[in-house]
């Protein structure tokens, strides 16, 4: 017996109190409603990649409001088939698109690759939401007191958004719509998986934005910046709690239909493993976890992503 065996024993145990309002489901639905009234108005450019293997664009559509969300779409054409599975990618905090380079082993492995920036971080998608409140300078803040305004409200539609973007290229098959994400880009994967059955498999990554209230308590990671407010406001906890119950994944974690391959590490100090519990242990989809003692916020990238890789080779979806 190891010592950290007891630590994953209390990892699976780990139930917390769910912190859902009355009208949570009837939130997601209006968001949801609200955000299909937005036309999508896809716009696609190429994109000048040296390789005649892989046809590169960038995009752009509207997201939750008329803010243009800005990706990489990449085609394996080496293949040269008709419909290609679609890996949608969305990225850490302060992160951004990214260039084709970065997601070459999705393409090697058959993929299409999707990759969406979040508003206001750092790719090159700007931001044109109003808020009444909040903390200057960091997005996990902005519009914190209330639920209408708050910045992840617009950022989960714009990244369900992708799925629709998804389905407007004729190479894509829509059947076979694979979720990524690492960290924020995690907390991103489960939120959409949750809000929408379109995806097959979500492969979150030391996901964030799950057990908020104890990541603000223990100031982890990017919701420090709401415990560096509300040491400033005080006043301002209860609202702000509230507020970010509606974005917490365990409070939307058992609508996840998809097939979900997760991993958490245990010296990760920015999103910890307990926090993402929180939601995993809510799960009753087909789900895997993998779990790596001696590892931070790296999440020991370079063995899980070939765990990854043989996970979805087993999946078949990669077979016509």
């Amino acid at each position: 017996m190891h010592s950290f065996d007891s630590k994953i024993k209390d990892l699976y145990e780990y139930m917390p109190a769910l912190t859902k309002r009355e009208d949570f489901d009837e939130f997601w639905q209006d968001t949801i409603q609200e955000a299909k009234q937005v036309p999508l108005k896809p716009e696609m450019e190429d994109y000048d990649y040296p390789s005649e293997h892989i046809k590169a664009y960038t995009f752009s559509y509207n997201g939750f409001d008329d803010t243009r969300i800005g990706g990489l779409y990449l085609l394996p054409t080496f293949l040269k088939k008709e419909k290609y599975p679609c890996l949608i990618n969305y990225h850490g905090y302060t992160g951004g698109r990214g260039i084709p380079s970065d997601f070459m082993v999705w393409l090697n492995m058959g993929f299409t690759v999707i990759s969406v920036d979040c508003r206001d971080q750092g790719g090159v998608t700007g931001n044109s939401a109003v808020y009444s409140s909040g903390w200057n300078g960091d997005i996990a803040c902005k519009g914190i007191l209330d639920k209408n305004e708050y910045y992840f409200r617009a950022v989960y539609m714009d990244c369900l958004k992708a799925i629709d973007f998804a389905e407007t290229c004729p190479e894509i098959d829509r059947n076979r719509i694979v979720l990524n994400g690492h960290s924020q880009g995690g907390g991103i994967a489960m939120a959409v998986s949750a809000l929408d059955s379109r995806p097959v498999i979500a492969m979150v990554d030391c996901p964030s934005n799950s057990n908020i209230e104890k990541r603000i308590e223990d100031s982890n990671g990017s919701f420090g910046s709401v415990t560096n407010m509300l040491k400033r406001y005080p006043y301002h906890l209860e609202k702000a709690y509230e507020t970010l119950s509606y974005f917490d994944t365990m409070n939307m974690a058992d609508k996840i239909q998809c097939k979900l391959f997760a991993s958490v590490a245990l010296r990760d100090e920015v999103c910890p493993p307990l926090c993402y519990f929180a939601s995993y242990n809510r799960i009753s989809a087909p789900k895997q976890i993998n779990i790596y003692p001696f590892n931070g916020h790296d999440g020991a990238y370079p063995i899980h992503i070939e765990k990854k890789l043989r996970y979805l080779k087993d999946s078949k979806i990669l077979e016509d």
